[in-house]
């Protein structure tokens, strides 16, 4: 067969795999899918099912950044994690998962932590040119902090991901201002930093349930652990292996809520690049 050929069926076969979110959209819709470049910060339980339906909708080009290996403990809730995935890199994983739904795609990876330091090197050198789209889906503060407030900075559109841990109800889930977020300790404390750094959190945009939590961690219940604190790592830590550098609290989730969140974060991000909501 010749090359030729060869790229005539890919394409055909491409055209047959969207066709019916191509009768949602329409032709110009799933032009505007394949064009765009949507970058993904986080591939833990959200950023792994934002991925997966990003790439069945049809996203052309992806950038996709997590430092983090494939734990035992992620695979309750995590799309990413399996027995056969333990040990990891979920980027890797993340990509694989990615062409193995559309092969067309283009796929740029980064093992990376992100912070305050390391954050600007994602929209510089071979990735100066902003991607259409950011994706947070970071679990950390610090770092949640440092990519909403540099991806609003540069003006790209930014969708992020507040707590999903200890909630029962998926019909409170929605998508509204950071500003709004009720109950929900993360989004209080990314609040108060982000306006520190001069953010106006009515500009930041985000998934999040307003259902009330239960306190239990004040209370000592013991559905909550404290992991010992590990060190950071170093700036240099891309594509090494390194635990993360915070203590966490292992917080009780559920996999249909956290799959709900990516869900609805990616749908957000498919209705604005197609054009779907002005319609």
């Amino acid at each position: 067969m010749t090359e030729e050929g060869t790229d005539f069926d890919r394409q055909d076969e491409e055209a047959d795999q969207f066709q019916r979110t191509r009768l949602l959209l329409g032709d110009e819709g799933m032009e505007r899918l394949r064009a765009a470049c949507v970058m993904v910060v986080g591939l833990g339980a959200v950023g792994g099912y934002a991925v997966e339906a990003l790439a069945r909708a049809g996203i052309g080009r992806f950038r996709i950044v997590d430092f983090d290996v494939v734990q035992e403990s992620n695979i309750n809730r995590q799309l990413l994690a399996t027995h056969e995935t333990v040990g990891q890199a979920k980027a890797d994983l993340a990509e694989a998962r990615i062409h193995a739904i559309n092969p067309t795609a283009r796929v740029e990876k980064r093992r990376a932590l992100v912070n305050a330091g390391t954050v600007a090197s994602l929209f510089e050198g071979e990735w100066r040119e902003p991607p259409d789209y950011v994706v947070d889906a970071i679990d950390t503060l610090g770092s949640k902090v440092a990519l909403i407030a540099e991806t609003l900075r540069r003006r790209v559109p930014l969708i992020s991901s507040m707590g999903a841990g200890l909630r029962f109800d998926p019909s409170l889930i929605r998508v509204g201002r950071l500003t709004d977020v009720t109950n929900c300790p993360l989004s209080a404390q990314l609040r108060k930093r982000l306006r520190r750094v001069g953010v106006n959190t009515d500009d930041v945009r985000c998934a999040y349930s307003p259902e009330p939590i239960r306190d239990a961690l004040r209370r000592g219940d013991e559905r909550f652990k404290r992991f010992d604190p590990a060190p950071a790592p170093p700036p240099d830590s891309v594509g090494k292996d390194y635990p993360q550098g915070r203590p966490r609290n292992t917080l009780g989730t559920l996999s249909t809520i956290v799959g709900i969140f990516g869900l609805l974060v990616a749908h957000e991000v498919i209705l604005d690049i197609s054009g779907a909501r002005q319609r």
